[in-house]
């Protein structure tokens, strides 16, 4: 007898309304919506840069602008060529990479694999704090600073340089540097560290040898997000280097770098729509696929790292 009327309870659709749960939607939906949202600005980003670089390159030949060595689009006689922007970037990320990706992976060796615990409560904090520095604080060090001692041993420094920037930019990012690579090196187990010691290798080696290649994803990863930081940073070195468009290798000479001019030409005094106003894009556009270009570079290195460790 409850069979059949258990049978008559118990239908398709009511299994369905039982299975569903609001709560567990609510939250799929929630993550879609911010993923959506994420997508959808990046997409926007993309169509902006090539709508108004593509109104620009109906101007000014695309070879032109990537090989000319001059960069004047403000002034008579107009000239287009990116490279001078291309070059002053490079020469600050270069620059900074050379002052904190070693002293970060010194540091993050330190506190990962010699300092007491005490001390390292102590000096993370106090990294993250220096990472929340604003950036033109760091520009206003650089020239209250960093040039002066640049010029006390180099005379010939200019008041804006390419080396107080790339110093700078290399002081600003060095906290992250450290403190990813910190993490990196943390997560490494502690069994393949007392492999090495069981072998004989000393803390140095094992730190060195061990330890660093197996945490080599994660210090890749730092330095490529410090560097793409370096490369969009704009305050500091607008500040710093100065808005002198110039091809050359002299750190000591002022330069500007593609965020910097940027900067300049979104201040207001250049017509909307105009071809002067649509570099900001065509030079946006290009940053945009520099830094793409190194995060492929980066997965690229990573991927080979992980097939020799299989």
């Amino acid at each position: 007898m409850n069979g059949p009327a258990l049978a008559e309870r118990v239908t398709p659709a009511s299994l369905f309304r039982q299975s569903i749960d609001w709560k567990e939607l609510a939250v799929r939906g929630g993550l879609l919506l911010c993923a959506s949202i994420s997508v959808l600005t990046t997409i926007g980003i993309v169509v902006v840069l090539a709508t108004e670089s593509f109104g620009f390159f109906r101007h000014v030949p695309v070879h032109d602008f990537l090989l000319g060595t001059r960069w004047a689009p403000l002034l008579e006689p107009r000239s287009f060529g990116v490279l001078p922007l291309v070059s002053g970037t490079m020469i600050v990320v270069v620059g900074s990479a050379v002052v904190a990706v070693p002293t970060g992976l010194a540091t993050a060796i330190y506190l990962s694999e010699y300092a007491s615990p005490r001390f390292r409560s102590i000096v993370k904090p106090v990294l993250e704090i220096l990472a929340g520095i604003p950036t033109v604080v760091y520009g206003y060090f650089a020239l209250t600073t960093i040039t002066p001692a640049l010029r006390a041993i180099f005379p010939a420094t200019e008041v804006f340089n390419a080396a107080s920037a790339a110093i700078v930019v290399g002081v600003m990012i060095l906290p992250m540097v450290a403190s990813l690579c910190e993490d990196a090196l943390s997560s490494v187990p502690r069994a393949q560290r007392e492999a090495g010691f069981a072998l004989g290798a000393t803390r140095g080696e094992v730190a060195t040898q061990i330890v660093v290649p197996a945490a080599a994803s994660g210090v890749v990863a730092s330095f490529v997000l410090a560097l793409s930081r370096a490369i969009g940073e704009t305050m500091a070195v607008t500040l710093a280097a100065g808005a002198t468009p110039r091809f050359s290798l002299n750190l000591l000479e002022s330069i500007q770098t593609m965020t910097a001019y940027i900067v300049q030409v979104s201040l207001g005094d250049t017509p909307a729509h105009t071809v002067e106003y649509q570099t900001i894009f065509a030079v946006g556009a290009l940053l945009f696929l520099i830094t793409l270009g190194l995060n492929v570079l980066a997965h690229r290195f990573l991927r080979g790292i992980h097939r020799i460790g299989e």
